[in-house]
């Protein structure tokens, strides 16, 4: 297993066919590629369902402002703001097979990190690249949050429709833009909660950041954060 405080199931792979840039995957090492931080990153909005685009949502959670929780079941992410209300972002989970549940925390972050597909990847589909510069083209997409010491992240992908989906070897991903929006958002240590697949609902749907009527709150698509939300500090996630 990755770490002690998560469980994972284990099955091969579904069998897929090569691809010049291989989407699906979001297992392997990836390695630091600095780059500056205003990067321009596309709005994928226009590919999400209304539910998976980022909102301000009303939460019922315990879990301190600054913690990000996820909820595998419903294919949702919630950075938490704090007084009943968390920041709500679509992303895609892990497919059957390879869910999990527990709790880390973010040991590293990258900006458009490289590929490098780990040695069981590989073996179960030799046609993949051994490795995949960062960049537009590459499946972690704009920016990673490693957590702990395990295989697992947040991600961007290049793929947003995978969005929503349980279509991952367990790590999450999020579009590009969200991706950012997230990554200038938390610090090393942050919190982060992995809910089972049968978890329940902890939100509902709030304000939406980008109304007109309250533009204190929107987000806009550079990623920058626009919400005046007073930094917390970092707690410590479960030992291994």
């Amino acid at each position: 297993m990755p770490f002690g405080a998560a469980s994972a199931q284990t099955l091969l792979f579904a069998p897929m066919q090569p691809q010049a840039f291989p989407q699906g995957y979001s297992q392997g090492y990836v390695r630091e590629q600095p780059q500056a931080s205003d990067d321009p990153v596309a709005s994928d909005d226009s590919v999400l369902p209304e539910r998976l685009r980022r909102q301000i949502v009303s939460f019922d959670g315990s879990q301190p402002a600054g913690t990000i929780v996820i909820d595998t079941g419903n294919t949702v992410l919630y950075y938490v703001l704090g007084q009943g209300r968390a920041i709500r972002y679509g992303v895609g989970v892990g497919r059957d097979g390879f869910t999990w549940s527990g709790v880390q925390s973010i040991s590293r972050k990258a900006e458009w990190p490289d590929w490098h597909p780990p040695a069981e990847m590989i073996a179960r589909q030799p046609y993949l690249p051994r490795f995949v510069a960062g960049g537009p083209g590459n499946p972690l997409g704009a920016r990673a949050m490693y957590l702990g010491a395990s295989e697992y992240r947040i991600h961007g992908t290049n793929d947003p429709t995978t969005i929503g989906k349980f279509v991952s070897s367990g790590c999450i991903r999020m579009t590009n833009e969200d991706v950012v929006d997230l990554f200038n958002r938390v610090n090393i240590g942050t919190r982060v909660v992995v809910l089972s697949k049968n978890a329940p609902l902890l939100a509902r749907d709030g304000d939406p950041l980008r109304r007109p009527a309250r533009p204190a709150t929107t987000i806009p698509a550079s990623g920058r954060q626009a919400l005046n939300v007073s930094p917390v500090s970092p707690t410590s996630a479960t030992p291994r």
